[in-house]
């Protein structure tokens, strides 16, 4: 187990994760995201900075986008946390990943946990974001390949297939300097 630190056992530390409890017998001071990975073999929240500033390792806890590299796993003892990985239901994707994919807003997919995670949050608190609600929601977490309009994009599309209208008109992202306007 990844957090045992002493010979002493820990009591069980009982936890909810993508609807199934788990009682783990580890450290109530280990990380969540070092339980998700480690024990729990969930691999969509990343390992990025490990001090909660750049959003991979991002989390749904009670529908709330948090940073698992920073958190005690005590900390969300009862809570439900949702990983990128219970984020679709019955093996279908869930419409943010669905609208993601429509809008190539994937380069090497680092960032893109804490980008979906965060979407579907922005999402739950603002049906019809806007643009400005969008880069808001966003502007914590890191995207080196810099797929920032595609992003953008892809949260406006979201918005539609969760609404279940594909008529609705998605915001186009604004142009990039020097490009068409």
């Amino acid at each position: 187990m990844s957090g045992q630190g002493s010979t002493a056992m820990a009591p069980p530390v009982r936890l909810q994760v993508n609807g199934h409890t788990h009682a783990l017998a580890v450290h109530g001071q280990v990380t969540l995201l070092q339980v998700l990975r480690n024990d729990l073999g969930l691999n969509g929240p990343k390992y990025g900075c490990g001090l909660g500033e750049c959003g991979a390792c991002a989390v749904l806890i009670d529908g709330v986008a948090a940073r698992s590299c920073c958190i005690p796993l005590d900390g969300v003892a009862g809570r439900a946390v949702t990983t990128l990985e219970g984020l679709g239901q019955g093996g279908a994707l869930h419409p943010v990943q669905q609208a993601f994919i429509d809008t190539q807003a994937a380069q090497c997919g680092y960032c893109l946990n804490g980008m979906l995670v965060a979407t579907v949050a922005l999402l739950q608190r603002h049906p019809r974001p806007t643009d400005a609600q969008a880069r808001t929601a966003l502007q914590h977490h890191l995207c080196r390949c810099g797929t920032h309009i595609e992003i953008l994009a892809a949260v406006q599309r979201a918005a539609v297939l969760l609404a279940g209208s594909a008529t609705r008109p998605v915001a186009d992202a604004p142009a990039e300097r020097g490009g068409p306007a």
